[in-house]
């Protein structure tokens, strides 16, 4: 089951532990920006290494050393969650990140859609979130977000989350060890 607060709670410490240990110093328009170019690119590699769009392939989906395609998807779709995350309390938009299981049952039973539309569509609504500032374009984008990792791509709550906190270790790893 999702626990969005842990979520949250994760994302901002990681950015405050990056910022503080690397002495980051920008704006708060200067960080919002960077965290919405991070999205963007994690987005493009949630399609990248789902390869959905290459239709001219046979074997679709890549997978890093030692994990199958789906175990390195669900890793790219955190990276990007946790994008979201952070922007989303950059933005001062928590209260839309957190959805009760009503909600989440209901993202959840929405049926297959194309994932070229919902892609595109992903994109244009965090750009409208950022470009202006629409919270909407942002809860929106973030239910078809969790739409397409649950419906789509078949992940289960637990998993995802169980991800995250491994990505979560393996980042703070990482910035312990000078990444």
């Amino acid at each position: 089951m999702f626990d969005f607060t842990k979520l949250l709670h994760a994302s901002i410490q990681l950015d405050q532990q990056i910022t503080q240990d690397k002495r980051i110093t920008w704006t708060s328009e200067e960080s919002l920006r960077n965290a919405y170019v991070s999205l963007d690119v994690e987005l493009a590699e949630v399609a990248n290494t789902s390869e959905w769009f290459k239709v001219w392939k046979m074997g679709r989906g890549k997978s890093d050393p030692g994990k199958t395609a789906r175990e390195t998807l669900l890793t790219e779709y955190v990276d990007a969650l946790d994008f979201i995350l952070l922007i989303s309390a950059k933005q001062q938009w928590t209260h839309l990140i957190v959805l009760d299981q009503d909600e989440i049952e209901k993202i959840s039973s929405k049926p297959k859609a194309d994932l070229n539309k919902e892609y595109l569509s992903l994109k244009k609504m965090f750009f409208g979130s950022y470009f202006d500032h629409r919270q909407e374009d942002f809860r929106h984008a973030w239910h078809l977000f969790l739409k397409m990792g649950l419906v789509e791509f078949g992940f289960t709550e637990d998993e995802i989350m169980t991800e995250y906190e491994n990505k979560s270790k393996v980042n703070h790893q990482r910035q312990d060890n000078g990444y």
